[in-house]
């Protein structure tokens, strides 16, 4: 048993690396040639912890050529367009000037379903505020809405609003982020100040964010409401 649990703590490691390596992707945006070795990674982890008889390197060897052959395709996709289509296919379009290409979905095995849920993740309720949609080739949809459904940006409307600054989380549920301080210019004096003033200790601090323009925002644990300036 002890065996058993050292290889499963081992192999969860290994796991984290490789897909550490393979770069930083959420499910719902890996290419094919990713998916598959994320599926084959776990396939192979399990072997050396199902079978104990079997050494370590039987999995581990496997996984590290998969590992290298996906930094491989990567590299060639990167350096050849032509290669990355073959391995990842290419966008389609599946509506055109508003109109849907039935041709498109059916190709791509894509239901009206699925088609208005994708708009509707995209804040689209209505299909005729379709100019254009792509299936990209993660499987995600981009929408164009027709320019009269556009949102009016203040550019268009002559206005010139301050920029509000990038916001960074300081403080999660009591850990403090040195790397987000020196992202907004803040050091742990001043936060110890800010704190001091709500007469909080970091500890307490369920949330605390600070924007690149000085206003920041401190929630405490167990509290809905924020205080900030």
């Amino acid at each position: 048993m002890a065996v058993i649990l050292l290889r499963t703590v081992l192999m969860y490691g290994v796991i984290l690396l490789a897909v550490r390596l393979m770069g930083k992707r959420q499910v719902s945006q890996l290419q094919n040639s990713e998916l598959v070795v994320t599926l084959l990674l776990s396939e192979l982890a399990v072997l050396p912890i199902q079978e104990e008889e079997k050494p370590l390197w039987v999995g581990l060897a496997p996984m590290a050529a998969l590992v290298a052959c996906e930094l491989l395709v990567s590299v060639l996709m990167l350096k050849s367009g032509r290669f990355r289509q073959l391995v990842c296919g290419s966008p389609t379009v599946v509506i055109e000037r508003g109109q849907v290409l039935q041709k498109a979905m059916r190709r791509l095995r894509l239901t009206t379903e699925d088609l208005f849920e994708q708009l509707r993740q995209k804040g689209v309720f209505y299909l005729e505020d379709v100019a254009w949609a792509i299936v990209e080739t993660n499987g995600m949809l981009s929408v164009i809405r027709r320019p009269e459904e556009e949102p009016v940006t203040p550019k268009e409307l002559g206005l010139s609003p301050a920029s509000q600054g990038l916001e960074v989380v300081v403080i999660s549920d009591g850990e403090l982020s040195l790397r987000s301080l020196g992202l907004c210019g803040k050091d742990q004096a001043w936060v110890r100040r800010r704190l001091q003033e709500r007469g909080l200790g970091q500890e307490q601090v369920f949330l605390m964010t600070v924007r690149t323009d000085g206003k920041w925002r401190v929630i405490e644990k167990n509290m809905d409401t924020a205080q900030g300036k």
